[in-house]
């Protein structure tokens, strides 16, 4: 079963459904769910799939013909991308999908694979109809290179959709016997990403997880932090060092700076590379009156299961190799991981604030929504409607109770940052204190919200 891809298999479908042949892209991020939202597509239709490596053009002829060969297919030993397509199609049916999975690598070792797979279609356009299906993990090529790439062919495109990060909502549907606080925490280390959630078991709990499923070594998650990074990029020791500087609390680019010594357009170019791979992305404050007291713009690991890695096993690899799993657990893990999770509880705050906007259960109808990050204090949530009604929030996750000076704290940065709020929203995994109970019984535009609320 795919979770939480209604919208993706309905526009999939959409193109399947049209007269003609169609070519669509599908990308996004590793461990995604790209394979599995095809499987679901496909599951009911003739297909064919075929997973592109690293290769050169012949040889890439040559795997793909030696699989359609063990297949029943007839072809050559080193055959045209035309035999192969051919051979593929040989029995005429209504529609028939053609999946290539990493297409990039066939483009990227030639020309001819675009050129042969345009002419082909046209050539069957009377004969038969097929749905051709390239798929893609490499973001940043998807995105700045494929068209400049595939020249005359883009324009025979049909269709572009990426696949991006599953929501928090999501991740309690796949782990039904998880509370909702070890949803939060799976959520905090593996993200949206279903391809990881895979290796969670919702019958232990979230340190046994971790200890069995990240920490041991052999098992799959223990080097998938590593792998993201280096399926992508050259140069690994760089990127490495500013993911785990970022890792360590160096969000401005002068930190990043003072801490690794690279020079300042260095890093830029390397943090540009990285967040066209959506492993980084630059935060900018939400944007209000208050400028002058919000931080001009400051660096996160966005890739959760990324971020995961370079807190807690990167600079601690070597006593990862001398530990058993329980004890790095304890002594590395355990002490930080409320306050890491807690960054990641501010987002799924914003989710359900976007949510309820949705279902209408919020009192203004929400029209974008963010952070303020100032130079002394953070707004965690900041969601306004186009007629400028302001909804602030923020959101605890380490402390056993919200306070009232909590409360007072965000008054002064909403201050700082020159809002006007209309309603504010406290969310807190422990319980609100008596002073603030007793506040929004008095005040109808304030609201203190639970996990059970969520």
């Amino acid at each position: 079963m795919v979770w939480g891809r209604t919208s993706e298999l309905k526009y999939l479908n959409a193109y399947f459904d049209r007269e003609g042949s169609q070519i669509v892209v599908v990308y996004g991020e590793r461990n995604v769910g790209k394979t599995a939202l095809l499987e679901q597509f496909v599951q009911d239709k003739p297909y064919s799939y075929y997973r592109a490596r690293s290769a050169s053009e012949r040889e890439q002829r040559y795997l793909w013909g030696a699989e359609v060969g063990k297949g029943g297919g007839i072809v050559s030993k080193y055959p045209s991308f035309t035999e192969i397509l051919q051979s593929l199609c040989v029995h005429k049916m209504n529609k028939k999908v053609i999946i290539i999975d990493e297409f990039q690598y066939i483009i990227k070792a030639g020309s001819e694979f675009m050129k042969e797979l345009t002419a082909f279609l046209s050539d069957m356009a009377k004969e038969m109809q097929i749905m051709v299906v390239l798929c893609s993990s490499s973001i940043g090529w998807v995105e700045n290179s494929m068209i400049n790439r595939i020249g005359d062919a883009a324009h025979e495109l049909s269709g572009l959709l990426k696949v991006r990060e599953l929501s928090f909502e999501t991740t309690m549907e796949y782990f039904p016997g998880f509370s909702m606080e070890q949803c939060i925490e799976a959520y905090a280390v593996l993200g949206g990403m279903p391809g990881l959630w895979r290796h969670f078991d919702d019958k232990l709990s979230i340190r046994e997880n971790i200890c069995r499923h990240i920490l041991t070594k052999g098992c799959y998650l223990h080097y998938e932090g590593q792998r993201i990074v280096e399926e992508e990029l050259r140069e690994t020791s760089v990127y490495d060092t500013i993911l785990a500087s970022i890792a360590a609390g160096n969000h401005k680019l002068n930190d990043l700076y003072l801490h690794t010594e690279f020079s300042r357009a260095k890093i830029s170019v390397y943090l540009k590379n990285l967040m066209e791979l959506e492993l980084v992305e630059k935060i900018f404050s939400y944007d209000t009156e208050g400028k002058a007291n919000a931080q001009k713009g400051i660096y996160r690991i966005t890739n959760h299961f990324v971020d995961f890695y370079f807190t807690f096993l990167y600079p601690n690899l070597s006593r990862l190799e001398q530990l058993s799993p329980e004890k790095f657990y304890l002594s590395f893990i355990a002490p930080a991981f409320k306050g890491y999770v807690a960054e990641y509880f501010k987002t799924v705050c914003q989710q359900h604030i976007e949510k309820w906007s949705k279902w209408k259960r919020l009192p203004i109808e929400v029209d974008r929504i963010g952070e303020w990050v100032g130079k002394f204090g953070t707004i965690d949530v900041v969601a306004q409607s186009q007629e400028g009604e302001t909804i602030i929030g923020i959101c605890n996750w380490d402390k056993p109770m919200m306070r009232y000076d909590d409360y007072e704290w965000l008054l002064f940065c909403a201050q700082k940052a020159k809002l006007h709020a209309d309603y504010i929203y406290l969310f807190s995994v422990g319980r609100f204190d008596e002073k603030l109970d007793l506040e929004a019984k008095v005040k109808r535009n304030l609201r203190l919200i639970s996990l059970d609320e969520m």
